[in-house]
């Protein structure tokens, strides 16, 4: 493939790249996909929900007969509220793993959901290993899931999956994953990870737009998740029982959700799958991280925990930087980029996925130079309380 033939045309109507972890910058084509109207109850609109669930489960690997897809309208977070509701009976109890946002929103839901939990809290960044989880796992018996982050976009790192799906199933216990923003550029194959269920969004890797979600779960799983559920709308097993039955979603769907979604995942296949998706992502990444390291950038993680999906920096420590006027200007030059979530140093976040490549990074690139020497920022170096937070990850 030429250079030329590689580099992705910008958004037709002008708007900045969304260089956050999702909502993310869409193909022209996705976006025409919602100009029809469908009807939910219309054969041609259950097809396609038929073809959704068969596309998603082409994604996992040798062994997805063995499991079945359910899409969930709503956000990733209702999907993940779903799969706790549905697969974990209501006197189990879950090892959640948190280094960040969301895996502490997960110990938030099960809160809400009034089942037992066990929260390993790493701070901001600090992967959970194998070991420790299997040591939590020996000395409670009473736990029955381990629920896994993939992606921790609040500081992107890339969650050593395999590793501690290894020490949970050698326990015993059972596999659940967050991979909202990894599913469709990692590859989570079940015949390697083994997890009773999984649930990503359609605004990810597959490069959709917001409106639904999915589930994927081992069939065994989903037949003994009847009667778990807290709620009538994020029950699990219930719409895949519908869906089984008639093929229809049980209440109104993101019609043109969905359509747009059908083009995102056929044209997800013609980039080569996983793999291609995963290494433009990749590249991307590798090129962005590259030039703000040129800059006098530095990144929060070492590149071994460095995930393809999006990149923490710190901020500067010039007293010229503002991260609001930084933002402001990046958006003025078409890029929308991600505040930090890092609570000991200030940081800023840049999303690598979305309709873009390599060439768009670059820009990017540039945009952050030119956008320094406009503020004044003489260096981009960080604070040293910073990179004293970063030894504690090498260590």
């Amino acid at each position: 493939m030429t250079t030329e033939q590689a580099a992705i045309r910008p958004p037709e109507l002008g708007e900045p790249y969304l260089l956050t972890p999702g909502p993310l910058t869409t193909s022209y084509t996705v976006k025409q996909a919602m100009l029809r109207d469908w009807g939910s109850w219309d054969d041609d609109f259950r097809a396609m929900t038929r073809s959704l669930r068969a596309g998603l489960l082409d994604l996992i690997g040798p062994g997805a007969d063995a499991y079945d897809c359910v899409p969930l309208q709503g956000s990733g977070t209702y999907c993940v509220e779903a799969m706790l509701g549905s697969f974990v009976p209501r006197d189990g109890k879950v090892l959640v793993l948190a280094n960040g946002a969301y895996g502490l929103r997960a110990a938030q839901t099960m809160a809400c959901l009034g089942r037992d939990y066990h929260l390993l809290d790493k701070g901001d960044y600090l992967p959970p290993r194998g070991a420790e989880v299997a040591e939590i796992l020996e000395a409670d018996p009473a736990i029955t899931h381990v629920l896994i982050i993939h992606c921790e976009t609040s500081s992107g790192i890339l969650n050593p999956v395999e590793e501690i799906a290894d020490a949970t199933h050698a326990a015993g216990r059972k596999v659940l994953i967050d991979s909202m923003s990894a599913f469709g550029a990692i590859p989570l194959e079940v015949q390697r990870v083994k997890y009773a269920a999984m649930v990503s969004s359609a605004n990810k890797c597959i490069e959709g737009v917001p409106g639904f979600g999915f589930v994927i779960a081992a069939k065994d799983e989903l037949e003994a998740a009847k009667g778990n559920s807290h709620s009538l709308s994020l029950d699990v097993h219930a719409q895949w029982a519908a869906m089984e039955k008639t093929g229809q979603w049980r209440f109104t769907p993101p019609t043109h959700v969905v359509a747009a979604f059908m083009t995102a995942l056929a044209e997800h296949a013609a980039e080569g799958g996983v793999a291609g998706r995963g290494a433009r992502y990749a590249k991307n990444r590798d090129v962005m991280v590259a030039g703000m390291r040129d800059l006098g950038f530095e990144t929060l993680l070492d590149d071994r925990w460095l995930s393809p999906i999006i990149v923490t920096f710190f901020c500067p420590a010039d007293p010229a930087f503002d991260f609001s006027a930084f933002y402001d200007a990046m958006k003025a030059r078409g890029f929308i980029i991600y505040p930090g979530k890092l609570t000991v140093v200030d940081s800023f976040r840049i999303g690598c996925i979305g309709h873009m490549d390599e060439h768009v990074m670059r820009q990017a690139v540039d945009a952050a130079r030119d956008t320094l020497a406009e503020m004044g920022v003489r260096s981009a170096a960080p604070p040293a309380e910073a990179l004293e937070e970063r030894k504690k990850l090498a260590a």
